[in-house]
């Protein structure tokens, strides 16, 4: 099935200030959204993702979806009407974005649209569906929580990743004890406490670096008390140093 109008992929380029927010809102059409610089911070009900430049978010139609700017954002966005052979990408993912596709999406966002009946426009529609079928997914998923408390406490460690206080500090006004938080996490989250703070020192080191930061300044942003330390937990999360991840 083509969208009513016979274009089976759009194209919106949009430019945005920091902490700009798109409060939850859905698409009938699968969206593939890339920020050409910048980072986003992509949230649904079951869990959120921190994208930077050379990643690209993946979220299927009907999947209520909120995004916030951390720093500028040049967004490129593509929307896929439901066709044959669009990629069957289960749920919102993030997706390496190597040079190739990087530059067909932003030839796409050029054209605005794919016609249905360009013999050209038709492989570039192919192009992109097979390079999304075959292109990796980027490890910068982590899971929300499903109780209120929970959430409201994965939202402060969120906003203050680099804090210095204590879980049991940071748990208070959550309306639930630490041990009853850490038994919701594991439980709603798959991952303890501690394991669920780590994940999103992680992915907030990641606007550092985007942003040019030096990875002494992005360990101690992510409130890591060495660059050591923080080196070996990057290359424990995504399998190469911080240096080496700009670099890429």
């Amino acid at each position: 099935m083509r969208d009513i109008d016979g274009f089976p992929v759009r194209g919106l380029a949009s430019t945005y200030r920091d902490r700009t927010r798109l409060d939850r809102h859905t698409h009938p059409w699968a969206q593939l959204v890339y920020a050409a610089s910048g980072t986003m911070r992509v949230v649904t009900q079951a869990a959120t993702w921190l994208v930077p430049p050379t990643r690209a978010i993946w979220v299927p139609g009907g999947v209520p979806h909120e995004i916030e700017m951390r720093g500028a954002v040049a967004m490129r966005t593509l929307y896929l009407a439901p066709a044959e052979g669009e990629p069957r990408l289960a749920g919102c993912r993030a997706i390496e974005v190597a040079p190739l596709l990087r530059e067909l999406i932003l030839h796409i966002v050029k054209l605005g649209m794919l016609e249905a009946g360009d013999p050209a426009h038709a492989r570039l529609e192919g192009l992109l569906v097979d390079l999304l079928a075959v292109g990796e997914t980027a490890p910068l998923e982590l899971p929300l929580p499903a109780d209120p408390r929970a959430r409201a406490f994965a939202d402060r460690l969120l906003d203050e990743p680099g804090a210095e206080a204590s879980l049991a500090e940071m748990a208070r006004g959550c309306g639930a004890s630490l041990r009853t938080l850490q038994r919701l996490f594991l439980a709603q989250t798959g991952l303890s406490l501690e394991a669920w703070r780590g994940k999103a020192r992680m992915q907030h080191s990641l606007v550092s670096l985007s942003a040019g930061a030096s990875v002494t300044a992005a360990a101690l942003d992510a409130g890591y008390q060495s660059p050591s330390a923080f080196i070996a937990a990057f290359r424990r999360a995504f399998g190469v140093t911080p240096a080496r991840w700009r670099a890429s």
